[in-house]
């Protein structure tokens, strides 16, 4: 029994003894080479360098002029179709004086005529004084509009101009009021479709232009990250790569990198309008504001304008993508 009990008493001994442990400095080898088999492959394109902080300024820079040009001719088309919409919505009866003719009588035959055409709104002459307000800049003041020969007018408010019948308006009152003659604008209409035209081209083109450069710098860019890892390029395309796969990793390199300069140019440009259009109302009632507002209503960039933004920061990127991909198989060609 003794035996026995000195035998377990052994083996419990045995069992209590603690296991050996590593050292500190060995358990920090071992996870640290466990970690490197873990870690994912490096991307063949350095994500911080040089060059690509560069070529994202150069992105940043296009992509705010980009911008600039489709906020400006947002505001210009804006602008031109109001006055367009004004120009169409008046109409304007001038009568010139003539001898022997009664001239009050004369504007209240036209006043009539013109009520009785379907689409007119109000139809009202203009007084003494406001006649002396259009001319006093020309004359001066204290004009006597009796012993001068003056052409009075008409003021027509059209209410829908799709109704109204302006040729069968003008032949009447040219034919029943002496010496009357209908303006309904559509000269200046016409200039001003033309020119908001030339506007709108004008701006295409200088986005054209902006994205085509753009378009270059990323070519050379694209050359110059393929040049600078040449070796890891080279032998991937020999191993058996696909040419797609590697073409793959600088679109997704230059993807990034488009969408950070487009995103960080559209944000600049949309801060530049909202300023603009804050400066502009601060600034109401001074000669320069005030003229500005006269051409262009109140400076602000619409809701087209700023969906032209986001457009164009996703365009950007888009490009940016796509060209880096192209210049790669174009230099992948060549290593064949």
């Amino acid at each position: 029994m003794a035996g026995a009990a000195r035998t377990a008493g052994d083996l419990a001994a045995r069992m209590s003894i603690p296991k050996p442990r590593l050292p500190q400095r060995l358990k920090r080898t071992a996870h640290a080479s466990g970690a490197e088999r873990l870690r994912p492959n490096a991307p063949i394109v350095p994500p911080q360098s040089v060059a690509g902080r560069a070529l994202t300024l150069v992105v940043a820079i296009m992509s705010f002029l980009a911008c600039l040009t489709v906020g400006s001719v947002s505001v210009v088309w804006d602008a031109a179709q109001d006055w367009s919409n004004d120009l169409v919505r008046e109409v304007t009866i001038q009568i010139r004086p003539a001898d022997g003719v009664d001239m009050l009588r004369q504007i209240d035959s036209a006043v009539t005529i013109t009520q009785r055409f379907q689409g007119v709104g109000t139809v009202r002459a203009l007084s003494d004084d406001e006649t002396k307000a259009l001319l006093q800049p020309w004359l001066g003041s204290g004009l006597n509009l009796d012993t001068l020969p003056v052409p009075r007018l008409v003021q027509v408010m059209v209410d829908d101009p799709s109704v109204l019948d302006l040729p069968g308006l003008k032949q009447r009152i040219e034919q029943e009021v002496t010496g009357a003659s209908l303006d309904d604008h559509s000269v200046w209409t016409r200039r001003l479709a033309a020119m908001a035209g030339a506007v709108v081209a004008g701006g295409f083109g200088i986005l054209a232009l902006v994205l085509f450069s753009m378009v270059l710098s990323v070519v050379f860019a694209t050359r110059a990250a393929v040049a600078s890892n040449r070796d890891v390029v080279s032998v991937l395309h020999f191993v058996g790569a696909e040419d797609s796969f590697i073409a793959r990793e600088f679109q997704r390199h230059f993807l990034v990198l488009g969408l950070r300069g487009g995103i960080a140019g559209g944000v600049f440009a949309c801060l530049c309008f909202l300023l603009l259009e804050m400066f502009t109302r601060q600034t109401a009632g001074l000669a320069g504001s005030d003229q500005m507002s006269a051409l262009f209503g109140p400076v602000a960039v619409s809701t087209p304008g700023y969906l032209g933004v986001i457009g164009i920061v996703f365009l950007v990127a888009v490009l940016t993508a796509l060209t880096s991909g192209l210049a790669v198989k174009s230099q992948l060609a060549r290593i064949d």
